[in-house]
């Protein structure tokens, strides 16, 4: 385990209500935001943010490259976004059944995304991908889902990484394969056999703490002709990259199309909101099943979203979230060759992953992002990072200063 005495403890206001939230929710915080898999003097409480900059409890300042783990594409606080989901609020968010703006949405995607016939909504991404299998176990009439080794897919029993409190029944119908190996994707397809329901596979590689890979163009249509082999669903997980890479789903440029995607994370700039999208195969299927949520409808979210999307359509907001991520990767990538630190940069520039070489317990990149920290710029050491719209070069370069001395610092203590 990482030795994290060394390292500065969290600030006054943060670390008292770290000792609040402890007494009154368990471990002090759930799921992947709780800063106690971070260095000690990350901030666990946030008061503000603003364009592509956050603050803490204690009121320090930072560009931030985490964008709430990804919802923030457009920027925090963006005023149109604001303005929309400000103006549906005050008409009403929930009701005995949608605001007229649910059907707009669903108009809007459809017209987005070449292979959507239709949409449907909910609340955050685990709801999306859940519905896609449960529609495409509907539609075939079978139970076997294909998923790769490792993949994240959401945090119900059926997909989530922790086995605590889930059974082997949860995943009994569950068939792996290694992303982007060809060979074990036709294998686990011939091992669920007459049973094979559908293949759920995310738009890149991008499992915590490990190197991330695009999906090769081979990979891609062995995953579609598979399925169609077999009369089983594609599912594209694009939760977490879901236009950040392209407007009309990230397997788009591969020529790729599948029969249901999940989306969520920047479909509404912050706002809470996912969608299940589908062709007319699957049409009759996703009428079937019963899903639902007392505010998957909420107005304010899907006014966001319109507005989102169509920025996404019509402006350069995804071609300039890849440029700032060449000009973050190439200046890290200089910094580390000028002070002799082994590191790699993976996965799409807009979506970045550092990991430091002969690494395993992250004590390097500990050192890196605490350092960062110290000097404004909040980034992660083993998650996927995030741009956004609101990233301008002023704010790269800032952080690459950053970057360069947390550099010098790994290369002083680690040689």
């Amino acid at each position: 385990m990482l030795d994290r005495t060394d390292s500065p403890r969290p600030l006054p206001a943060d670390a008292a209500l770290r000792a609040r939230a402890a007494s009154v929710i368990p471990g002090g915080l759930w799921g992947h935001m709780n800063a106690a898999r971070m260095p000690a003097d990350f901030p666990q409480f946030f008061s503000g943010a603003e364009g592509c900059r956050i603050r803490d409890a204690d009121g320090n300042e930072y560009v931030d490259f985490m964008c709430a783990y990804g919802p923030m594409a457009l920027g925090y606080r963006d005023p149109e976004v604001e303005a929309a989901a400000a103006a549906a609020l005050a008409k009403g968010e929930v009701g005995n059944g949608p605001s007229p703006v649910l059907v707009d949405l669903a108009e809007l995607l459809v017209d987005t995304i070449p292979h959507a016939d239709w949409a449907m909504f909910q609340k955050n991404g685990t709801d999306a991908t859940t519905a896609c299998v449960t529609i495409a176990r509907a539609g075939t009439g079978r139970r076997k889902i294909l998923v790769a080794r490792g993949s994240y897919h959401g945090a119900v029993p059926w997909c989530t990484p922790s086995l605590a409190g889930v059974t082997a029944e949860d995943r009994a119908h569950l068939v792996e394969f290694d992303y982007n190996d060809v060979a074990t994707l036709r294998a686990a397809a011939e091992a669920a056999g007459a049973d094979f329901a559908g293949l759920i596979v995310s738009a890149f590689r991008h499992d915590a703490r490990k190197k991330q890979e695009m999906p090769t163009p081979e990979f891609a249509r062995a995953a579609r002709a598979v399925c169609d082999a077999a009369g089983a669903a594609l599912i594209i997980d694009d939760v977490r990259a879901g236009f950040r890479l392209h407007v009309g789903g990230s397997w788009e440029p591969y020529g790729v199309r599948p029969d249901l995607s999940a989306w969520s994370k920047a479909i509404a700039n912050g706002w809470p909101l996912a969608a299940v999208t589908g062709n007319d195969r699957f049409r009759e299927a996703a009428t079937q099943i019963f899903v639902t949520g007392s505010f998957w409808c909420g107005a304010a979210a899907m006014a966001a979203a319109l507005v989102s999307i169509r920025r996404y359509r019509e402006t350069d907001a995804i071609p300039h979230m890849a440029a700032m991520g060449e000009r973050l990767r190439a200046g890290i990538a200089a910094q580390a060759a000028a002070h002799g630190v082994a590191l790699s940069q993976t996965g799409p520039a807009q979506m970045p992953m550092v990991l430091f070489d002969d690494d395993e317990d992250l004590a390097k990149g500990f050192c890196f992002v605490s350092a960062a920290l110290q000097r404004g710029v909040y980034l992660h050491p083993w998650h996927n990072m995030f741009l956004s719209a609101a990233h301008r070069p002023e704010d790269i370069d800032f952080a690459l200063e950053a970057t360069d001395a947390a550099l010098a610092e790994v290369a002083r203590r680690f040689g």
